[in-house]
């Protein structure tokens, strides 16, 4: 973090224009001890003072006090990772104080404001109370709003538009969602086919490398989407067994086949919890158990990992420079202990009271007890 530093600057400008601290005050019509204050932060210049000095050194009000209203990548990415260990960690007041105060503080600062948008969305549910988690939810939705108001990059105005549809599912405003995204998502709308357009265009330019890279990270996020398509399909069909039974049998192919339980564990590991949940309904009690059996798998991998973060492998070996434009990289969105914390809760729910006096569902929860206790 930077913090307002007006005596060193001060007195490094003042040197740069080789100018004593008399001349210097005769310009501003004030004291040579008023100047000298200054330069020891014993006090500071009247307020109406800061645009004369800042313009006579050639300088913005902003870079002569100090100030950065603006993070680097790697600022953001650094206090993210942070800030999650102290959700992690700390009283959940107390972490979503230190998160306020920076949001105050850097507020122009819009890329870093989305992610705390994702701090929230990805940590509401630690909090004590449901009202307290929706105001969280709330907040980054209204940070969402001020970046899409403020903010020039297009980019940046892209996700926080995503970000507050998230967030305003999560609030149960299931209409506002389909006011705003129903017109964009039209799967009729060309504006689907811009990425083979882009990758083509490439192509012809000659620009080979590029349209490699970019078709490789395109066909990484169309398989992860296609993962995350099926699981909406599944929860939308849960009481056709048929249907779940088939859902399930395609998808797993498909993790099987492009190797996602080590490509990507996280989504993994959703689907199969979510597989489970949905034969557990539905009294499929084996099939409900073989899907935890690989649900369990996936989180041991997250868990064992030293660290959790997004990455390829031999055959998507061309994303590396994709992940690191990623606003918060390879890392996680959420802490290690938060993962342990998740998964000893996911196996409390009441869609598994069905399963829950088996003996290897037993197994499980004790397994799951001992990697909580590991994390703590």
């Amino acid at each position: 973090m930077n913090k307002l530093n007006l005596p060193d600057n001060l007195i490094r400008l003042r040197h740069e224009k080789k100018l004593t601290q008399e001349e210097l005050a005769d310009f501003l019509g004030v004291t040579k001890a008023s100047v000298s204050k200054w330069e020891k932060g014993q006090n500071t210049p009247d307020l109406l003072l800061l645009p004369q000095l800042a313009a006579f050194f050639d300088v913005t009000v902003d870079a002569l006090i100090g100030y950065e209203a603006q993070l680097s990548a790697e600022q953001i990415r650094c206090t993210y990772a942070k800030l999650c260990r102290d959700f992690a960690s700390l009283p959940f007041a107390e972490a979503v104080e230190k998160t306020k105060a920076l949001a105050h503080q850097y507020y122009a600062c819009y890329p870093f404001l989305l992610q705390l948008g994702v701090l929230y969305w990805n940590h509401y549910m630690l909090a004590e109370t449901e009202k307290e988690g929706r105001q969280l939810l709330q907040d980054a939705v209204h940070w969402c709003e001020r970046i899409m108001q403020n903010c020039s990059d297009v980019g940046v105005c892209s996700d926080a538009f995503a970000l507050k549809a998230g967030l305003n599912l999560q609030l149960g405003k299931a209409a506002e969602v389909v006011e705003a995204l129903e017109p964009a998502a039209d799967p009729c709308r060309m504006a689907g086919q811009n990425g083979s357009f882009l990758m083509q265009a490439y192509r012809m330019a000659g620009e080979t490398e590029k349209a490699k890279s970019y078709v490789q990270v395109k066909y990484y996020i169309d398989l992860v989407n296609l993962v995350g398509d099926a699981m909406q399909f599944l929860s939308l069909h849960e009481a056709d067994e048929g249907r779940c039974r088939e859902t399930v049998r395609r998808v797993r192919g498909i993790l099987e086949l492009y190797q996602l339980e080590e490509l990507h564990p996280n989504l993994s590991a959703q689907f199969y919890y979510l597989s489970a949940a949905t034969f557990a309904a539905g009294g499929m009690e084996e099939e409900a158990l073989e899907a935890l059996r690989h649900f369990e798998q996936c989180a041991d991998q997250l868990l064992q990992a030293e660290e959790v973060k997004i990455h390829g492998d031999r055959y998507f070996d061309l994303l590396d420079a994709w992940i690191e434009r990623l606003p918060l990289g390879s890392m996680a969105p959420r802490d290690k202990s938060f993962i342990r914390q998740s998964l000893w809760e996911s196996l409390s729910r009441p869609v598994f009271d069905s399963i829950r006096d088996s003996r290897e569902f037993q197994r499980l929860v004790q397994r799951c007890k001992n990697n909580r206790r590991r994390g703590t």
